[in-house]
């Protein structure tokens, strides 16, 4: 899989595991800095730790028979006529659709960014950071450093709504905002990432409103006030906005409600073990596999009788060949010679190659007393004409120079190989 791909993926499952931590546990708490913190190193955290990859080890998926030697890498040229969700078109096709709406919500988001300059290079007061304009369906909402102020309010009512906007720019709410713009162009396609920007939304029109109501004003009147500039929508969605009407009610929720204690903030440690379980979730496995050697000090009785084969070539398996011997089975020019034999006589299918398969094919197979190969059979498969294909190239081995040695005795041994078919 692409890394790209990996990455994304990886960063959308960061964002999901951190929303879950911050909605069932401290979105109901008034610690509105706490929670602006917590959102904001949410996204950013989501950002860098896919970067992290913890390697963990794993015992191999089954068990070893014998000799294993090393991967032979089969290649092709696709053919062209692969159907369109197989193999790696299914990856460029899942690319191709998130740079287009990477694309799109750049773009969006460029167009917010010069709506929002062509207003306040039209409408800005003169000597102040003030923007009074008309024809948005908004009272009020401040980006930039700046109030931008609805010319159909009263005198009174402007003057109320500038003093919680202010609020907004003294907490430098706007870049949170755009930090999180710029993300959502990112992971456009990541619902938690816009669960994110709503529960920051709302943070900050809290700690605004906590502010604004910490000065002696009644909650009664600034609830009026709020619900006096309700309108249906807010024109740029990189503002803070007075009368987002989708907060109004938690608004009023969270202005009456009693205050949360100082020792909720240890609800930020269930945020660690999250962290790391989606470590170990995308933790990298390697397999560590215990391979013989070309001689061993411990003379090994005949292994339990192997899992049965997928399909046998040829040969019985009532004499089970030897695991470990004391001198193993010599192909002419070493297991170089071996891997070089497999490698120029396998031919990738061209029906897999039409289709698309690839895959890792192990083949196992045993090395007979008198350097005969036997008993072939694939112990991880792919496809059946992949599978074939391996098993076929094995059965045309030459015999071995020299069998495999127990006691100074000639003993059948058993060998496996790894057959990699990959498509350019």
């Amino acid at each position: 899989m692409s890394p790209l791909l990996i990455y994304i993926i990886k960063a959308a499952c960061y964002t999901a595991a951190f929303y879950l931590v911050y909605s069932l546990f401290l979105s109901k708490d008034t610690l509105y800095g706490r929670n602006r913190a917590f959102i904001l190193l949410s996204v950013l955290s989501a950002i860098l730790l896919p970067l992290i990859t913890i390697k963990t080890s794993i015992p191999v998926r089954f068990p070893i028979f014998g000799k294993t030697l090393g991967e032979v890498l089969i290649t092709a040229n696709n053919n062209g006529n692969t159907p369109l969700f197989a193999g790696h078109d299914t990856k460029k096709l899942i690319l191709l659709l998130y740079f287009a709406g990477l694309f799109f919500f750049g773009i969006k988001l460029i167009i917010d960014l010069a709506g929002l300059v062509a207003v306040m290079s039209k409408s800005r007061v003169k000597g102040k950071r003030i923007v009074v304009f008309s024809g948005i369906n908004t009272a009020a909402f401040s980006a930039f450093g700046y109030i931008f102020i609805n010319s159909r309010l009263s005198s009174e009512e402007a003057g109320e709504i500038m003093r919680h906007e202010q609020n907004h720019l003294d907490k430098y709410h706007f870049f949170d905002i755009a930090l999180l713009q710029i993300i959502k162009v990112f992971q456009w396609f990541n619902p938690f990432i816009y669960l994110f920007d709503r529960s920051l939304r709302a943070v900050h029109e809290y700690q605004a409103d906590e502010n604004y109501l910490r000065a002696g004003t009644s909650v009664v009147n600034y609830q009026q006030l709020i619900m006096n500039q309700i309108l249906e929508t807010r024109l740029f969605s990189i503002s803070n906005s007075f009368s987002n009407p989708t907060l109004v009610k938690k608004r009023m929720i969270m202005m009456t409600k009693e205050r949360t204690g100082i020792l909720a903030n240890l609800k930020l440690l269930m945020a660690l073990p999250v962290i790391a379980m989606v470590l170990f979730l995308f933790s990298s496995c390697g397999e560590k596999t215990k391979s013989n050697e070309s001689s061993s000090t411990e003379v090994a009785p005949p292994p339990p009788p192997p899992p049965p084969p997928i399909s046998d070539v040829k040969g019985d398996s009532s004499s089970a060949p030897f695991v470990r011997v004391d001198e193993l089975a010599v192909f002419k020019g070493g297991d170089e010679g071996l891997l070089k034999f497999i490698s120029q006589n396998t031919r990738y299918p061209e029906n897999a190659k039409n289709k698309g398969i690839t895959g890792k094919v192990i083949v196992r197979f045993a090395v007979e007393t008198d350097g005969s190969i036997d008993k072939i059979s694939v112990l991880q498969g792919v496809d059946p004409e992949l599978d074939s294909e391996a098993l076929r190239v094995v059965s045309t081995l030459p015999k071995f120079e020299k069998p495999a040695l127990l006691k100074d005795k000639p003993v059948a041994v058993w060998y496996m190989v790894p057959i990699q078919f990959r498509l350019k």
